[in-house]
């Protein structure tokens, strides 16, 4: 544990990654394995029932499996070194027929399954928490800006709707994925099944059917793409995450500060000041995944039947991934539910800008009744005059050069907001 933990971290996801969870996943694909074999009689019934009743109850501390794990450069060997043990006389019957990676990957997909539940939910939390906030504010006229300048009006709802519009596509793409995630893996040694030949098939179906996972023919121990695609997932989410985080930042900044969402953090030595924490680990964290997928990706590059090297960066790196993926869905949440526009905020921004931000508007406006150049060499003369003359605004500009319009009317941001409403309640 670090000092980070608390905002970088997260408990329910740490669990489900952790090393009890990994410990007790392995025990749970041996269990499954003994019952799979007792039911086609390649191990006797009783040695089945013993050991499947000894492994789903064995819990051995982690610390007593480190140095294990150390001398063998594979979790699951203390792991079955331990339940052989505590199974006495029928222990050389545990594990039968299996290689250490089966029961490694077994128990990982496990637990990727568990902590996926975990993620799939919050997922769906926060898009139900910005749909009604979308819909809340879908009217609420605000600035948007395009590469950091004003550059017309849009809504809060709208903004929130963006925010919010992959989170649909994520949950497809999770849906899509699991099934070539959620496999058993039996294949033996070399990954051929030659140990319980011809009978591995059976064995292997009969082990996903207690645990609910598919059997794949062909053996995964040295073709992690399933791993890799997981990972690029976890990215996935992770980046619109901290797109909102970088939005939020944006917003929330002194000399606009236009939104506010979460409680910030005071600064130890500035009291004005109220930091975006949570924003600012939404970018953190949606970077060091992006970052975590090309490592990841370096698992793919797996020498002959297994690959030691290659494993240990997906045993390091995907535990991590899925446990920023939580904390940042749970940073999220709290950031949406708190987010509240400020409207006084809002309407500084709009006086300020005189209507700068609606000289498209008027050039499309005069376009309906001129050539478009001319429409433009009026819109831009106006500019010239708010340049020039700071208590000058566009529609006082226009009001001289173009007369005949209700211009205060035309360049209302209400009525120049285009399709923001619709999408925002839409969403």
């Amino acid at each position: 544990m670090t000092l980070t933990d608390g905002l970088f971290g997260d408990e329910e996801l740490g669990r489900a990654m952790g090393a009890r969870a990994q410990i007790a996943a392995m025990l749970k694909a041996e269990a499954a394995l003994a019952r799979a074999q007792g039911r086609l009689g390649i191990i006797p019934e009783t040695a089945s029932g013993s050991v499947s009743e000894t492994a789903e109850n064995l819990r051995p501390d982690p610390s007593e499996l480190a140095a294990g794990m150390a001398a063998a450069g594979i979790a699951a060997q203390p792991v079955i070194a331990a339940l052989k043990s505590a199974c006495g006389g029928d222990g050389a019957w545990a594990h039968f027929g299996a290689t250490s990676q089966d029961i490694q990957d077994t128990g990982l997909v496990l637990q990727l399954r568990d902590a996926l539940r975990i993620v799939e939910d919050r997922l769906a939390d926060l898009e139900a928490v910005l749909h009604r906030k979308a819909r809340d504010h879908a009217g609420l006229p605000i600035p948007a800006r395009t590469r950091y300048q004003i550059a017309a009006p849009t809504t809060l709802g709208a903004k929130i709707a963006v925010w919010r519009a992959p989170l649909p596509r994520h949950r497809l793409r999770l849906d899509q994925l699991r099934p070539r995630l959620l496999n058993v893996s039996l294949h033996g040694a070399a990954g051929t099944g030659a140990a319980l030949s011809p009978q591995m098939g059976a064995v292997r179906a009969a082990m996903a059917e207690e645990l609910g996972l598919g059997a794949p023919d062909v053996a995964w121990h040295a073709t992690r793409d399933a791993i890799c695609e997981l990972g690029g997932w976890l990215a996935l989410v992770t980046g619109t995450l901290g797109k909102m985080g970088a939005d939020l930042i944006l917003l929330g900044q002194s000399e606009i500060s236009e939104v506010a969402a979460g409680t910030g953090g005071a600064s130890s030595t500035m009291p004005q000041k109220s930091n975006p924490v949570a924003a600012e680990a939404l970018v953190a964290l949606a970077r060091l995944n992006a970052g975590a997928v090309g490592t990841l990706h370096q698992a793919m590059i797996h020498a002959q039947e297994r690959d030691g090297s290659a494993l240990a960066i997906e045993w390091q790196v995907m535990p991590d991934m899925m446990i920023r993926t939580g904390a940042a869905l749970r940073l999220a949440l709290d950031l949406a539910r708190s987010l509240t526009p400020r409207p006084d905020r809002i309407a500084a921004t709009f006086a300020a800008d005189r209507g700068a931000m609606l000289a498209e508007a008027a050039g499309f406006h005069l376009a309906r009744q001129m050539p478009r150049g001319d429409a433009l060499k009026i819109v831009a003369a106006a500019l010239a005059e708010l340049a020039t003359d700071e208590t000058e605004t566009l529609a006082g500009a226009l009001a001289r050069l173009a007369p005949g319009h209700d211009w205060s009317r035309i360049l209302a941001p209400e009525a120049n907001t285009g399709d923001a409403a619709m999408q925002a309640r839409l969403s």
